[in-house]
């Protein structure tokens, strides 16, 4: 097992050209000529998942994790805001645990967080432990235990294979609490179908009915043009990425092969998922900004999951290059975890879109739900080698508009 005390976490990441650390032990980051984007990427990562990730292993999560709420309602959030943290930080991070064909210091780095994030799993969902995690009670918990089974689905050698079989059999118990939980007429409904998808994939009864639902729903909420009502009514927000293209793309890849009838939506799914890819990377302004608009909005760069995601599934659509994207990212996390107040005094989230903005969360805004920005860095589980790394960065469609550059004309499907 690898020294996880602070001192080699520091060492460790010195390699990092962007992570300079204070006698704190905190990583901070730090803009280098030298730097790569995947280093810069890799720092980002490190800075999420080092305070939740060594706090919960440690069963100290709760002990040490602020609970910021801006409606004043931090007693009812402490119920779900562990869970939050901790299923969609991993959901994020797990196609790097996964992947492999990365320099030797990043390797040494993901090995402490593979062993990291499996002594937090097992911290997590054992009843004994201090930070043992709410999958059952209120309405909430559905949403962090479909983020927590999202994870070992997009890393199932480092999150199950590599579980000894206590942790394993906690999971599934937790997971399986979290039924009791009627999903609201939603996106929630792709919530309890991924953790069905979850029991699919690991060989234990599941319920059919769920995922069905699920995906017959979501096509029959199917607006046009890429976009999905939240149910039936069309939201003007980022939940078609949030939620709704990245759960029905990982359902699709677990269960299709269950029934013909669900592999025949799956070549309609990932068309839309590659037409919203293709809006999403427009939205990217060429400062690297992009609209503040609807709910959840401090989720920050989560709001980028599907373009995130059709670059790690290697599904952009064909006018939009992996290099393109890698730099219109890049161009949005930098001035997202770079701006003055993002991070406490301690290394945690605060509430904001670009610094600390509290008044923009919604009552069911709190320190842990902060944490879903994570899942736009799952590019980080391609190679190094991969164009999406390798190949020399490229301006964005917006960059090339406001350039003068001619540039074709977008059109719908």
């Amino acid at each position: 097992m690898p020294d996880l005390s602070r001192r080699n976490f520091i060492e460790t990441c010195a390699w990092v050209p962007g992570i300079t650390v204070a006698s704190t032990g905190r990583a901070r980051p730090n803009v280098s000529s030298e730097q790569t984007d995947r280093d810069y990427w890799v720092s980002v990562l490190n800075r999420l998942a080092h305070p939740v990730l060594s706090a919960l292993s440690e069963g100290k999560l709760r002990l040490n994790m602020p609970v910021e709420a801006p409606h004043n309602n931090a007693a009812d959030r402490k119920q779900y805001t562990h869970l939050e943290a901790f299923g969609r930080l991993l959901a994020g991070i797990a196609p790097w645990l996964e992947s492999s064909d990365v320099n030797e210091p990043e390797a040494g780095l993901r090995e402490q967080y593979r062993d990291l994030a499996r002594r937090s799993l097992s911290s997590a969902v054992n009843p004994s432990s201090p930070d043992f995690m709410n999958f059952n009670r209120g309405q909430q918990p559905v949403v962090d235990a479909a983020f927590l089974a999202l994870s070992v689905l997009r890393a199932p050698a480092e999150l199950w294979d590599k579980l000894d079989s206590g942790t394993k059999k906690n999971l599934i118990k937790a997971l399986l609490s979290s039924r009791v939980i009627q999903p609201a007429y939603n996106n929630w409904l792709l919530f309890s179908a991924t953790i069905e998808a979850f029991f699919c994939a690991v060989g234990e009864p599941w319920d059919r009915m769920r995922v069905d639902y699920a995906i017959r729903k979501h096509e029959e909420w199917y607006k046009g043009d890429g976009i999905y009502g939240d149910g039936p009514q069309l939201h003007c927000d980022y939940y078609n990425s949030f939620v709704i293209h990245p759960m029905l793309l990982e359902l699709m890849k677990i269960v299709s092969g269950q029934s013909r009838e669900w592999a025949s939506f799956e070549p309609a799914i990932v068309a839309r998922a590659q037409r919203y890819a293709a809006i999403q990377e427009r939205l990217i302004g060429p400062d690297g900004s992009y609209p503040a608009i609807g709910r959840s909005i401090t989720y920050r760069f989560g709001a980028f999951h599907l373009l995130a995601t059709m670059a790690l599934r290697k599904q952009l659509p064909a006018e939009v290059k992996p290099e393109q994207v890698r730099a219109a990212m890049t161009a949005v996390i930098r001035r997202m975890i770079e701006a003055p107040g993002t991070f406490d005094k301690q290394g945690w989230l605060t509430v904001g879109f670009c610094g600390h903005q509290p008044s923009m969360g919604e009552s069911y805004i709190s320190t842990g739900s902060l944490y879903l920005c994570s899942v736009g860095l799952l590019p980080l589980g391609l190679p190094g080698k991969d164009p999406f790394w390798s190949a020399p960065p490229q301006p964005w469609t917006s960059q090339k508009i406001w350039n003068g550059e001619d540039t074709p004309a977008d059109h719908a499907i």
